[in-house]
């Protein structure tokens, strides 16, 4: 079956969008092939995850831009990282909410108008 093995972000300020994700989940970013793109590292390897890539956005929010799928995080605390997103100039849009036998979930809004999901695993969410 295919796999999800990459993804990119969308920014309409890529430094803003690169300090917000850096201060949010500590992600480290290197400048690649000598354009307007960064590749983007979530975590060290055997862990389960995926690295992506953040772009300029081409077009503007309304409807003309790049409409894409929602990553979700695996976080520690939804709670704790939830604090961080508002703190970072970000927004909470879907609040805390328990995906039962699975955990607690949340959505997030990054600083360039991107969607994000967030994920605490708890098989006692309910």
């Amino acid at each position: 079956m295919p796999r999800v093995v990459h993804f990119e972000i969308h920014a309409g300020d890529p430094q803003r969008a690169i300090r917000f994700y850096t201060d949010l989940y500590g992600c480290q970013f290197t400048s690649w092939g000598g354009e307007s793109y960064w590749l983007i590292k979530t975590g060290e390897a055997p862990a389960p995850g995926i690295d992506g890539g953040l772009l300029p956005r081409r077009g503007e929010i309304d409807g003309q831009a790049v409409i894409g799928y929602v990553c979700t995080v695996d976080v520690e605390s939804v709670d704790a990282y939830a604090e961080r997103v508002t703190a970072g100039g970000g927004q909470i849009v879907v609040p805390k909410m328990a995906v039962a036998g699975v955990g607690w979930f949340a959505y997030g809004k990054d600083t360039e108008g991107n969607i994000f999901g967030m994920m605490q695993m708890d098989s006692s969410a309910a």
